[in-house]
């Protein structure tokens, strides 16, 4: 019998990426000699007269109709906060594999203790470090004056020896800090390698879909803010999130980038303090601390993330231009939408910023994902070239469409409810978003075409 041939390949270091060829740049990542060699194992397979025989796991028996399958909502418990909760969907599934991404010093450690230390309260909880030693985590305990007398804690890096202990256990939730520093040994890669990271994920995943246990994993990131390892990592886990600080140090943002249970690009503020991570009740108060006397340039919108309305200051400054070829710099819009938005300002409004700089800011280090602020921003950029402040008790959203037509946005009635609750008295939004029944307390101006926006100014 000929022997199987062990098959090869190249991974990049950075992505995960794989290629039949060594190349000096990946061509996913772009990075420079991060291809490196792996081995596959043998190339084999199963043959027919296997596969007819039962030699394969599944069998008739485990097909069903889909009109068979359970439909039941999956079981959830709380992680005891109401804001990680509503990122995780409303809890935790039983089940499932949760990862938590985010730069050192993000609170990822601190916001999982304080959640296990919560959960085992209730139920079995395993805290596995690979990273501190027991006795640090025991003091950051302390200083967080959490309850310690039923979670259990192991320091171990290994993954055959942390399900061993776990089948032992048997607890109800793990948490796993972090997956760059566990191994299996049957890996031929050292740990935080793309092989060792995505083998250990899907040996551990695969425990806990088989016993039904919650598996939070601490992932690390890359200096571009995305997740170390392998991209199959993002694939074998149910729930990514990404836990990373604003502007003001003292405040987090938890963002859900996939999530099999619940709404994707939820989001949940915490705030850093003495006593760790501390849910933000209303985190439209965090961003709206503006200066007393109005400033031009300066625009209150509200954007629909997940569930619920936020409000953000944008802010824009628009100066005479020392170059040949003017700047359109942005932090946290996207800067192709800022260029085509003031190409329908010159079209449709007749106001021209060809030989100016603009740059544009949305306060609080909140990214804009959805469109609603495209009125906002224009209204901004106009406030600041005239040097006029706008007051300070208007808000504004609605989308701006090529041909200068004012679109409307989901959520209006919610948005101009929550604007109302902040003591704003007017709003500039699209007509098809003008609530039926007046609000109280609050002018609402319906517009059409952006010269009618440019008019209520």
């Amino acid at each position: 019998m000929a022997k199987s041939k062990s098959r090869k390949a190249y991974v990049c270091q950075e992505c995960g990426s794989e290629s039949a060829k060594w190349q000096g740049q990946c061509p996913d990542c772009k990075a420079w000699n991060t291809m490196k060699e792996i081995n596959l194992g043998p190339a084999s397979a199963p043959s027919v007269s296997a596969a007819t025989r039962g030699g394969f796991a599944g069998s008739l028996s485990d097909l069903k109709l889909l009109s068979e399958v359970d439909v039941a909502e999956a079981p959830r418990f709380s992680s005891g906060s109401t804001e990680f909760d509503r990122v995780l969907g409303g809890g935790f599934v039983r089940g499932s594999a949760v990862l938590i991404g985010g730069h050192p010093g993000a609170g990822k450690s601190t916001i999982l203790l304080q959640t296990l230390c919560h959960v085992a309260q209730n139920m079995p909880a395993l805290y596995v470090s690979g990273e501190e030693s027991l006795q640090q985590i025991a003091a950051r305990a302390k200083r967080l004056e959490l309850p310690v007398d039923k979670l259990k804690m192991l320091a171990e890096t290994s993954a055959e020896n942390i399900v061993a202990v776990a089948e032992q256990e048997k607890p109800g939730i793990i948490v796993i800090d972090s997956i760059q520093v566990m191994y299996m040994n049957g890996v031929d890669s050292a740990p935080g390698g793309v092989a060792q990271v995505r083998e250990s994920a899907a040996f551990l995943t695969r425990f806990a879909k088989q016993t039904g246990t919650v598996l939070l994993i601490v992932g690390h990131v890359t200096k571009d803010n995305s997740l170390a390892g392998p991209m199959t990592l993002s694939h074998i886990i149910d729930t990514q999130l990404m836990l990373g600080n604003t502007d003001d140090s003292r405040f987090r943002i938890m963002r859900a980038t996939k999530n099999r249970f619940g709404q994707v690009n939820e989001l949940g503020i915490f705030a850093m303090t003495e006593k760790g991570l501390r849910e933000v009740k209303n985190p439209s108060a965090i961003f709206l601390s503006r200066t007393p006397e109005p400033a031009s340039g300066s625009l209150i919108t509200v954007l629909w993330e997940g569930t619920r309305p936020l409000m953000v200051e944008i802010q824009a400054l628009v100066v005479d231009s020392q170059l040949g070829n003017p700047r359109r710099v942005t932090v946290g819009l996207e800067q192709n939408r800022l260029a085509m938005l003031l190409a329908i300002l010159t079209r449709h409004g007749g106001i021209f910023t060809s030989d100016q700089d603009v740059f544009v800011n949305v306060v609080g280090g909140v990214k804009v994902t959805e469109t609603s602020a495209d009125l906002a921003s224009l209204l901004a950029v106009v406030s600041s070239l005239r040097d006029t402040a706008l007051p300070q008790d208007l808000m504004v959203f609605g989308e701006v469409g090529l041909a200068g037509e004012i679109r409307p946005v989901a959520s209006g009635q919610e948005r101009l409810v929550e604007a109302a609750k902040h003591g704003f008295k007017k709003a500039i939004v699209p007509t098809a978003n003008k609530p039926r029944k007046p609000i109280e307390g609050m002018t609402v101006i319906g517009v059409n075409k952006l010269s009618e926006a440019l008019d209520a100014i």
